[in-house]
C-alpha cells in the first residue's frame, strides 16, 4: 500500500495499558509532549478481571485533554492497546459486556472444550496458540455464551479494544492482524483472514467480527460526537493500530531474529520472525504490519510478585531501600534463599489452559524473610533463563544484541543474570509510544 500522499507526520499517540492511559504529541521517533499516566480500575473478582469501557473512555479523554489545544493539530491518530481486550457491543458500538482482559482466568474450562472440539493441532496449526484462557479471546466468548447468552443476543460486533475505540471515534468497526491473532479466530500463520473452521468451532458468526485491517492502514476518521468529547478536531485520520508490545517490536526495526524484552510487572519477551513454527509453550502471532510475527514467551508476574513481596514482608523499607536489596540478594544467587524455592506464577501462566499458581518450598520455622524474597528472584531468574532454548527451538537464529524495555528499577539485569550465551543489551524507552511515531499512516488499496 502507498503512502497517503502529502501526509504529514505529527501524531497523536495512545498508549492504553492495563491500568492506564498515555498520550503524547509524536514526531518521527520524537516525543514532542506527553500526558501524565491517567489509571482506570480494574475488577477482580476471583478469575475474572474486567474493565469498564465508560471508565477506560473518560480515561482517555482525560489523557488527550491534558495534551491541551495541540491535541486538535495532529495530523494522524494511532493507538497501541493491551491485548487481549475482548468485549461485545451493539450497533451503535455501545458495549454489552465489560472489557475482560489479559489477566482474566475464568473460561478453563470453556478452553478444554474448545480444544477437544476441534483437536490440540488443528488448533494450534491455524491460530498459532493452544486456546489459553487470559491469551486467546475466545474462550472468553465461549464463557459468554455459555453463562450469560443474554448479554450476546444484541451483539453486532464482537472484537478487542482498538475495536472499540474506533467504533466510537470514527464508527469504522476493524481490528488489526495482531490483536486478531488472540481472538483465536484468525488464520495466524497464513494471515489468511478469520478462520470459517475455528467459528464454527466456536459456534459463532464470522459476520460479527470487525473487517482486518494492518495497524497503518488510516481505518477511519474522527467523527464529531468523538471530536466534541475527546477534544479532537473533526475529520482527523485514525489509523486501526495495534498490541502494544508489536509498537515496541516495530521501533526495534522487527528484524528477523531480534529479541525484544519488556520487563515491568509483567515479563514479556518476543522473537521476531517470518516463518512463523507454532509451539504449545509460545503465543505465536502477527506483528500487524506485513509479513512478521512474534514467537512470545511471558512471565505474567515479574516486578509484581517482587513488590508483592516488599508489601507483605518490607512493608516498612523504602522503595529505594528495597531495590537494593532486591539487587544485593539477586548478586548473591541461589544461597540467599537458604534452600526455599519459589513457583513464579502468581498471576498464572499465558501458556497453559490448567492455571499454575506461586507457591514457596521448604520453608521452616527459621525461614527468614529475606530468603523468601531471594527465592523469588531466583525463581523468576530461572524462568527468564529458560525461555531462551524454548525460542531458539523455533528454527529463527537469535541476533546477539536484546533490545530491552521497562521501569527504572531495572529489573531486566537482575532477570538476565543467568542467560546462556552472551548478549548485548539495548535500553529503549518509551517504546511504545515512540514505536506507535515510527508507523507511517497508508491509505486503502
Amino acid at each position: 500500500m502507498p503512502r497517503i500522499a502529502g501526509m504529514a507526520t505529527t501524531m497523536l499517540g495512545l498508549d492504553i495499558g492495563s491500568s492506564s492511559v498515555i498520550a503524547g504529541i509524536l514526531k518521527g521517533k520524537s516525543i514532542l509532549r506527553e500526558s501524565p499516566r491517567t489509571f482506570f480500575p480494574s475488577q477482580c473478582l476471583g478469575a475474572k478481571v474486567e474493565v469498564d469501557p465508560a471508565a477506560l473512555l473518560d480515561a482517555v479523554a482525560k489523557a488527550i485533554g491534558a495534551l491541551g489545544p495541540e491535541a486538535r493539530k495532529v495530523d494522524v491518530i494511532n493507538v497501541a492497546v493491551m491485548c487481549p481486550a475482548w468485549l461485545a457491543m451493539d450497533k451503535a458500538g455501545r458495549p454489552l459486556t465489560p472489557i475482560v482482559t489479559h489477566q482474566d482466568r475464568r473460561s478453563v474450562e470453556e478452553a478444554h472444550e474448545l480444544e477437544a472440539r476441534i483437536g490440540a493441532v488443528p488448533h494450534l496449526s491455524i491460530c498459532g496458540c493452544r486456546p489459553f484462557p487470559g491469551g486467546i479471546s475466545s474462550t472468553t466468548w465461549a464463557w459468554y455464551l455459555k453463562h450469560e447468552p443474554r448479554r450476546l443476543k444484541k451483539a453486532a460486533t464482537i472484537g478487542h479494544l482498538n475495536t472499540f475505540l474506533h467504533l466510537h471515534m470514527t464508527g469504522a468497526r476493524v481490528i488489526d492482524p495482531s490483536n486478531a491473532s488472540f481472538t483465536g479466530l484468525y488464520e495466524t500463520i497464513k494471515l489468511g483472514g478469520w478462520s470459517k473452521d475455528l467459528c464454527e468451532n466456536l459456534g459463532v458468526d464470522d459476520a460479527l467480527l470487525p473487517e482486518i485491517l494492518e495497524a497503518d492502514v488510516i481505518a477511519g476518521r474522527i467523527h464529531a460526537a468523538a471530536a466534541a468529547r475527546f477534544g479532537l478536531k473533526e475529520g482527523t485520520p485514525m489509523m486501526t493500530g495495534l498490541m502494544d508490545g508489536s509498537a515496541g517490536m516495530l521501533l526495534t526495526g522487527a528484524a528477523v531474529g531480534q529479541l525484544f524484552n519488556v520487563v515491568g510487572s509483567t515479563d514479556v519477551l518476543a522473537l521476531s520472525t517470518n516463518h512463523p513454527k507454532p509451539h504449545q509453550r509460545l503465543l505465536t502471532r502477527a506483528v500487524g504490519i506485513g509479513k512478521r510475527w512474534l514467537a512470545v514467551s511471558t512471565l505474567a508476574a515479574a516486578a509484581s510478585s517482587i513488590y508483592w513481596a516488599r508489601d507483605q514482608f518490607f512493608a516498612e523499607m523504602s522503595i529505594e531501600d528495597f531495590r537494593k536489596e532486591v539487587h544485593r540478594l539477586s548478586k548473591i544467587g541461589p544461597s540467599a534463599a537458604g534452600g526455599v524455592t519459589f513457583d513464579p506464577y502468581m498471576a498464572g501462566e499465558r501458556t497453559s489452559i490448567a492455571q499454575r499458581t506461586g507457591a514457596f518450598h521448604g520453608i521452616t520455622l527459621a525461614t527468614k524473610r529475606e530468603q523468601m524474597l531471594s527465592a523469588i528472584l531466583e525463581g523468576l531468574i530461572r524462568a527468564s533463563a529458560e525461555r531462551l532454548p524454548l525460542l531458539q527451538s523455533i528454527g529463527t537464529p537469535l541476533l546477539p544484541t536484546v533490545m530491552v524495555s521497562g521501569g527504572s528499577d531495572r529489573l531486566d539485569k537482575i532477570l538476565h543474570r543467568d542467560w546462556p550465551g552472551k548478549w548485548t543489551y539495548r535500553a529503549v524507552t518509551d517504546a511504545t509510544m515512540r514505536g506507535l511515531a515510527s508507523i507511517a499512516p497508508r491509505d486503502r488499496r
